[in-house]
């Protein structure tokens, strides 16, 4: 990953929190749910790791949510 998208990823992962516990789902469940290791929805939302598309796509079907909703960058 590029140091210059850091803060991208970073972004995108605090909004798979957002909508993960929105869910009121664990790490546990969700990446159950979405086929992956916890430690994988661990290093997504902490902005560790990129993330196919597949994963992107399944994470939505489960969190009920549109993909431009992950991407969408709030300003603190």
């Amino acid at each position: 990953m590029r140091e210059a998208y850091k803060d991208h990823y970073k972004k995108f992962g605090l909004n798979v929190v957002y909508y993960r516990k929105k869910e009121r789902l664990t790490q546990l469940q969700l990446a159950e749910f979405v086929e992956i290791d916890r430690s994988h929805i661990s290093a997504i939302e902490l902005g560790n790791v990129g993330v196919s598309f597949d994963v992107i796509f399944k994470m939505c079907d489960v969190l009920r949510i549109k993909p431009k909703d992950l991407f969408d960058f709030r300003d603190e």
